[in-house]
């Protein structure tokens, strides 16, 4: 008998390893996370916790926001790619998806780097169960450029039967538009044709949250970047990390701050949060 039960939980194991393998159809419920920005001016120690927290979840993968690096400085950016493949080699059972941010890609040199090391296009998109994620490259520019929106509107076109869909990009550049409720800005108007359901970005550290036609705009709390402004929590100003279940066509977003000593482990939805933040 107990011969029988360890061959059966190594079945069971087995099955479960191969859910994970590239190329067997992803399920159509499942979590992942999304990580804020790991600098400018990076806190020490905060995004080795942050990982720490968010392999505890066990995400089917990990999705971040971009500057992965402090990089502006061709001459010390591989090194710090370096450094983060260091921070990262404990959790390399996680796909990752990298945004490019401002921090990440300035130069020729750095845009090199970036594709070296996220192993990914600097705009991409790629399916997930139920779900679609387009990931945007806003790093060197505050808008989209007329490149960027041509493939985001080529890409929903293509994926519109997702039932789920996500847009990422660095900087909230959907931000003053969303705010002011101006319908006719590029991406507002696509999000709301194909059914977005969310648009996230990251670059101001700051949790910041708009609900506009039934498109959730969220730029995530930082990751490690430093804190500005009040540097108060219910100001949006913390670490954490975002954790998104899907679970076919309903999806739940639950907004972690980091445990002691870098958070006190509170825990929110974006409807916690009003306009532009304050809890």
């Amino acid at each position: 008998m107990r011969r029988y039960w360890r061959s059966a939980l190594c079945v069971v194991a087995l099955l479960a390893a191969l859910i994970r393998l590239p190329g067997n159809p992803a399920p159509d419920s499942f979590r992942f996370v999304i990580l804020g920005d790991r600098t400018g001016e990076a806190r020490p120690g905060v995004y080795e916790q942050v990982w720490r927290e968010a392999a505890a979840e066990n995400p089917a993968f990990v999705l971040s926001v971009g500057d992965t690096i402090q990089g502006l400085n061709d001459a010390t950016a591989e090194a710090e790619w370096q450094e983060v493949q260091r921070i990262l080699a404990p959790y390399r059972r996680f796909p990752l998806y990298l945004a490019p941010g401002n921090h990440d890609i300035w130069s020729d040199a750095s845009e090199k780097l970036f594709r070296k090391y996220s192993a990914h296009a600097l705009h991409y998109s790629f399916n997930f169960g139920p779900a679609h994620f387009m990931i945007l490259d806003n790093s060197r520019s505050d808008e989209f450029s007329e490149e960027e929106m041509s493939f985001l509107e080529k890409d929903l076109e293509a994926n519109a039967k997702q039932p789920v869909k996500f847009i990422v990009s660095h900087r909230p550049s959907w931000l003053v538009p969303a705010a002011f409720a101006n319908r006719d800005y590029a991406l507002l108007k696509l999000a709301r044709k194909y059914g977005v359901q969310y648009v996230i970005a990251g670059h101001v550290h700051q949790l910041l949250h708009i609900d506009l036609d039934g498109v959730t705009y969220l730029s995530v709390e930082s990751a490690g970047g430093h804190l500005r402004g009040s540097e108060k929590y219910e100001d949006g100003w913390f670490f954490g990390q975002t954790l998104v279940e899907v679970r076919g066509a309903v999806v739940n977003v639950q907004i972690k701050e980091l445990k002691p000593p870098n958070g006190q482990g509170r825990i929110t939805s974006p409807k916690d949060w009003g306009k532009l933040g304050k809890l």
